[in-house]
């Protein structure tokens, strides 16, 4: 073993034009951004107010740049997957040869579960849940500043594999014996591993952060029942990380064992079993899905009220639903493997269990269609969003129950039907309330709307591309066709591959138009300043804040009374044409920024590689550096930073003049 390891200059992949290509070309644009960021001067602003930002709105902005930044490179996966199996049919055998291909498929499904959708909703979660409960910020936030960097370390990891060495070659998931030393003796399955257990350690945290936040840190007269629908589901979701992801972290902890030390947890030869990490990654596998789909009917759920002009009709029952969900997505994850022979009496509860979790699914789908039912239903972008998602979420759920049935799923078990259900159920589902969630609260987190035509071309080419890139895939499912094919022998497959590529090809223009969008929206902003901070005529506490808040969100905290407090506020103030009365206002103390997260997440991203690469010690030194942040941090002898009276007082009498010509506005407009 030598200085550095396993690594040496053959790690760069010289013989392989377009990852080669692709490297030196984000290195260049990574490098082109940095010097246009200092040219500009704008350094010291990322790092006060981004970087080291303890302000939750600050982080959400991170994590949803984080998210926007890997769908990029995980899409870019899927277009080449799709234009693969597009050309590889017949004597034909494609661009990509099997080892790169493998490659691609499996980081594609790591970056979109793990560096997308979880950012993506944690960042919606960051941004509008402390807002919605009328606090000033969440309960640890130092650790929600370390928990971004921790994710974004094994974001860095990730993509770091695209430059030295490889990626897992075994699927999303890393099944063994294929993940084991014997099948996958490079370093790609290593990256997949020490990835995910750093960003796992920032989900975690996350988690203990927000169900701390959402119990014990809610404005006056908040109660449960009070709480707006977002918040309880951002509260099932974090308690759903909670039990799942350690279970994930155990699993892949064994299979570093077996892989680093000869440990034999999966290894049937020596005395293990693989079907113990098939049970563990499913006990976390599917209730990730609800980590990740609870929030997005959260959202869906803001959505529906708030353009329908009506409360959400069955508020309690989508708490119960939501619930629900929590509780029995723990009772469904071996409807997974129903083939692997553990019996028609196990295989038939985990079905019925897989089929009642749809119920309260359809008690969501009623409460919203009830909620526009009766409602002036205003056609704004998020609301394309929410009615496109009904449409096909309905078919993806619909699909589920078949696969709920083991004699169903004994014939589609591991085709591409299963593929076109689960991006059903995951682009359908929570991609587009994500992209609701963006435009609606864009405007909260920047001061400015997005540019509406624009975002309606965004939503096209998502629903249209969508159906086209994977309705063909149940059909070949049906037909057959299996999932990871890299090349295709049946030449009449062609057509239906053909549609899905053009879909794909449809979605990557809605990208495309996304950062259009921003771009142009950015430009004409003066034209779309969110002056009264409610731009939709909101319902909840969030808009009762300028755009952007301030970095403490409420001059004082705001005395709750019914389940809509803003909307129950601003219909008294219309009534009375006044406001409350003024109150006393006092100094506040806020958390300081700090370093922690990004030093940390530093000394982690040189552990990791060391461990991957068997540099022992860097990885050493690298442990190290990370423990001593935390003593420095503990040891620190920091105090609050106190927002002076005076500064409050004039950004709230600032709000107050603005909030009372909106309400005069909308007085007369009614």
């Amino acid at each position: 073993m030598t200085l550095f390891g396993r690594l040496s200059w053959h790690a760069i992949p010289f013989d392989e034009p377009i990852p080669l290509i692709t490297s030196l070309v984000v290195i260049a644009a990574v490098a082109a951004i940095a010097v246009w960021v200092w040219r500009k001067g704008w350094w010291p602003y990322l790092w006060n107010e981004y970087i080291t930002s303890t302000d939750h709105k600050h982080i959400g902005v991170m994590y949803i740049v984080l998210a926007l930044l890997m769908l990029v490179r995980g899409f870019s996966d899927a277009i080449m997957m799709r234009a693969q199996q597009s050309l590889a049919i017949g004597a034909s055998q494609g661009y990509l040869p099997p080892e790169h291909y493998n490659q691609i498929f499996s980081a594609h499904g790591t970056i979109m579960i793990f560096f997308v959708a979880m950012p993506f909703v944690i960042g919606f979660m960051n941004f509008v849940v402390p807002l919605q409960l009328g606090v000033r910020d969440v309960a640890f936030p130092t650790m929600n500043n370390v928990s971004f960097w921790l994710n974004a370390s094994g974001a860095l990891l990730v993509n770091l594999s695209l430059v030295l060495g490889e990626f897992a070659r075994t699927g999303w998931l890393a099944f063994p014996p294929l993940s084991e030393t014997q099948f996958s003796p490079g370093v790609g399955v290593d990256y997949y591993l020490v990835a995910l257990q750093i960003s796992g350690v920032g989900t975690v945290l996350t988690a203990v952060n927000f169900v701390t936040t959402i119990l014990k840190t809610r404005a006056p007269g908040m109660s449960y029942l009070r709480m707006p629908v977002f918040c309880w589901t951002a509260l099932a979701s974090n308690l759903i990380m909670l039990a799942a992801f350690p279970v994930l972290t155990v699993a892949l902890a064994q299979l570093m064992l077996d892989r680093y030390l000869g440990f034999h947890f999966f290894t049937n030869d020596g005395g293990g079993n693989s079907m113990l990490y098939m049970n563990l990654i499913w006990v976390w596998g599917h209730p990730e899905v609800y980590i990740l789909v609870l929030p997005a009917f959260g959202i869906y759920s803001e959505v529906a009220a708030t353009f329908s002009g009506k409360p959400l009709f069955g508020y309690r029952s989508m708490v119960f639903a939501t619930l629900a969900i929590c509780i029995i997505s723990y009772c469904v994850w071996l409807h997974h493997f129903f083939t692997m022979g553990a019996g028609a009496d196990i295989n038939a509860v985990f079905g019925i269990a897989s089929m009642i979790i749809g119920i309260p699914t359809g008690v969501k789908i009623y409460n919203w269609l009830f909620t526009m039912y009766g409602g002036r239903v205003r056609f704004n972008v998020p609301v394309y969003w929410l009615i496109g998602f009904m449409l096909t979420f309905v078919i993806g759920g619909l699909t589920g129950v078949l696969l709920a049935i083991p004699p169903v799923d004994f014939v589609v078990h591991n085709s591409l039907f299963l593929v076109a259900h689960f991006h059903q159920v995951i682009i359908g589902g929570v991609v587009f309330a994500l992209m609701a969630g963006y435009t609606y609260w864009f405007p909260k987190a920047f001061g400015f709307t997005l540019d509406e035509r624009i975002g309606k071309w965004i939503f096209w080419c998502w629903f249209i591309g969508f159906h086209l890139a994977f309705m063909p895939l149940y059909v070949l499912g049906f037909w057959g066709g299996t999932r990871r094919m890299q090349h295709i022998n049946d030449p009449t497959w062609a057509p239906w591959l053909n549609v899905a590529l053009v879909g794909s090809v449809i979605i990557g223009l809605g990208i495309v138009l996304t950062v259009v969008q921003l771009l142009y929206s950015i430009k004409t902003r003066d034209q779309r300043r969110d002056i009264s901070g409610d731009p939709w005529d909101g319902r909840t506490l969030e808009w009762l804040t300028l755009s952007p808040p301030p970095h403490y969100n409420f001059a004082v905290l705001p005395d709750v009374h019914g389940e809509e407090a803003y909307w129950t506020r601003k219909q008294t103030a219309i009534k009375e044409e006044k406001l409350i009365d003024e109150p006393d206002y006092q100094p506040i103390e806020m958390p300081v920024n700090t370093p922690t997260g990004v030093i940390v997440a530093f000394f982690a991203s040189v552990c990791g590689f060391a461990v991957i690469w068997y540099i022992w010690w860097l990885a050493i030194l690298g442990l190290i550096g990370a423990f001593a942040v935390f003593v420095w941090y503990a040891w620190r002898d920091e105090h609050e930073h106190i927002i002076p009276v005076e500064e409050v007082r004039a950004n709230a009498r600032e709000r107050r003049r603005i909030r009372m010509e909106h309400l005069h506005t909308v007085s007369q407009s009614t």
